[in-house]
């Protein structure tokens, strides 16, 4: 397990400043869920820890973000390296055309594992910790894209775990998802937590409230408040947070 730390990050979509010095830490065997109305840059930030934004043009970071100490934005960083160590599961379940077995294997194969073994032992490792395997174990050969919308999503959730990443970024993983997947998801979080430092991006106050260590407020594309997810629920410092805890806005 890793730390994660962003200090007074700023970043901007050409002209737009979209985050506003933010700086939170994230330690190792920790949830931490990032809430706040749309468009607060909730998601642009979590998107920071794989460097998924370097994608679209016209972006500008300044501050720093590092993963084990080590600036992951510095110029002799090989993005690869850094999204092997940091796994990503999106909002809506996107598994790949392939076997449930391929699918899970994908990452491993790209990274060069070729071993048969190793592949069969990663695969049912990532499903068993995925909280899958036992619904798949006999239909490995299967499509993915047969599955149940919330087999789907822990089918991504056990692929980015089969390159045995260090940090689990989550944005809005339930969102897409029926009471009882949303459920098996949420337990999965709490028991990979475990293993990994998780950030999860959620409009789900409820869910927040259920799984995460720590709680971050975004307003504006800014950091209104960051603490125990138990005493900003019950005594937020920031009347904002409270207000926005409490439905008045968002």
């Amino acid at each position: 397990m890793i730390q994660a730390e962003a200090t007074n990050v700023n970043f901007y979509y050409g002209d737009l400043h979209a985050l506003k010095d933010i700086s939170m830490k994230f330690d190792p065997g920790t949830v931490t869920a990032l809430i706040g109305p749309s468009g607060c840059g909730k998601s642009t930030f979590l998107r920071l820890f794989n460097r998924m934004n370097d994608l679209i043009p016209h972006i500008r970071l300044e501050g720093n973000i590092r993963i084990d100490g080590r600036d992951i934005y510095a110029k002799d960083v090989e993005v690869d390296e850094i999204r092997k160590r940091v796994g990503m599961v999106f909002q809506k379940p996107n598994p790949f055309p392939k076997s449930i077995f391929e699918n899970v294997a994908y990452g491993l194969r790209v990274n060069g594992v070729s071993n048969r073994a190793v592949l069969t032992d990663t695969v049912e490792k990532s499903l068993r910790q995925a909280a899958l395997w036992d619904e798949v174990k006999d239909n490995l050969k299967k499509s993915a894209m047969a599955l149940s919308g919330g087999q789907q999503q822990r089918l991504c959730i056990a692929r980015a775990l089969a390159v045995e990443p260090q940090l689990l970024l989550m944005d809005e993983p339930a969102s897409a998802l029926d009471p009882i997947s949303t459920g098996k998801v949420e337990d999965l979080i709490f028991e990979l937590k475990k293993e990994y430092t998780i950030i999860i991006v959620t409009h789900n106050l409820q869910q927040a409230g259920r799984i995460s260590d720590f709680t971050g407020f975004f307003y504006l594309g800014t950091l209104v408040e960051h603490d125990q997810t138990q005493k900003m629920f019950l005594n937020p410092s920031d009347e904002r947070t409270h207000s926005y805890i409490t439905g008045r806005f968002g």
